[in-house]
């Protein structure tokens, strides 16, 4: 039942105009006509007093903070129609309902712009970091250099390849920064067109058989009957994701060990591993590694080199593909990274390959 002003007005007044009368009823020498106006007069008088200050305190007063409400609200915030507030059986409880959703998303905005304001921080403090390690270096050796020691021709070759080598390093670093803010902000697009990931795999373990043989490592591509695996990708950005993935597990894997690189077909995606046995990932630090300059052990990152922000740029190029990365990993028994490419070929039909290559040039 729909409780407007008028109707609750109505009804008080009846029940207060009811115990009126019927109290008086008890009184000696009131008669009935007597008790019949002061039924009415009560009646009027109530209904009007009780309209009045529902309407004008109560309804009126959620009105305005309804609009008030109006005024602050976001997108995300669903606003029942004011017609409908009026007709609730309980306005103020309606109302009250809004608020708290409106509040509850508030300070959901608010938790995470201080997350992001800590991560803003830290983001600062590692960027400072990483700058400062090389330009330190690099400054150090020129400045011994002018200082006197460029007279001698072997220190001076040595101290300006290790400054060299550090500018180098700078390079890649303000590189990489840029990729990854040309990704957030939707600057990069990817360049969708048929990809052989098998093939790609293994002209990246032709790159990286070196730092693997220097490990004793072994390179492996699973199933072992593959000859071809066609996804829909950007084949430079995918390139760059696997020669990431594989690199780190190379580093990273215990020398002697192996990366295996597995591909299981579905319906429609494929699916792509990229696997080693070495110490693994300890659980606390899953959540953060996709995170810019995120190092699980940073002394033993800085040995073997790299930027920091290979895994975050890794994440990125992912989810432009319209799919996210996974990582599982067990102290002692190695990690394995984990991400989904939408199929390009039921088989090897030629005339299919075509016809995709023909869209993309069209």
């Amino acid at each position: 039942m729909s409780l407007s002003p008028r109707f609750i007005a109505l009804i008080l007044a009846f029940i207060i105009s009811l115990i009126t009368t019927t109290f008086l009823a008890f009184v000696e020498g009131v008669n009935t006509s007597m008790l019949f106006v002061v039924a009415i007069a009560c009646f009027i008088s109530s209904f009007f007093l009780v309209l009045y200050t529902i309407d004008i305190i109560v309804f009126r007063e959620v009105n305005k903070m309804y609009r008030t409400i109006h005024k602050l609200k976001m997108k995300d915030f669903n606003m029942v129609p004011r017609k409908r507030l009026i007709r609730e059986s309980n306005p103020l409880k309606t109302l009250n309902d809004e608020i708290f959703v409106y509040v509850s998303k508030k300070q959901k905005e608010i938790d995470e712009l201080k997350k992001l304001e800590l991560f803003r921080r830290e983001f600062l403090a590692d960027v400072s970091h990483e700058f400062k390690t090389p330009i330190f270096a690099a400054q150090g050796f020129i400045h011994t250099l002018l200082d006197g020691a460029m007279d001698d021709e072997n220190v001076r070759e040595r101290f300006l390849r290790k400054a060299a080598r550090n500018l180098d390093s700078l390079d890649v670093l303000v590189k990489d920064l840029l990729v990854l803010s040309q990704m957030e902000t939707g600057d990069i697009k990817m360049n969708i067109e048929a990809v052989d990931m098998l093939q790609l795999s293994l002209n990246i373990f032709g790159r990286l058989e070196n730092i693997a043989a220097d490990r004793n490592i072994s390179l492996k591509v699973k199933p072992d009957d593959l000859t071809e695996v066609w996804v829909k990708a950007d084949q430079d950005r995918m390139q760059q994701v696997m020669l990431n993935l594989i690199e780190n597990a190379i580093k990273y894997g215990n020398e002697g060990g192996k990366v295996i690189v597995h591909f299981n077909t579905g319906k429609k995606y494929i699916e792509i591993s990229v696997r080693d046995n070495g110490p693994g990932i300890p659980p606390e630090h899953l959540t953060r590694i996709f995170e810019r300059f995120y190092r699980v052990d940073k002394s033993r990152s800085k040995e073997r080199g790299g930027t920091g922000l290979g895994l975050a740029i890794v994440k990125h190029i992912i989810n432009a593909h319209g799919t996210k990365i996974a990582v599982m990993s067990k102290p002692d028994k190695g990690s394995t990274f984990t991400f989904k490419l939408e199929k390009l070929f039921q088989g090897t039909d030629a005339e299919n390959e075509e016809s995709f290559t023909s869209q993309t040039n069209s």
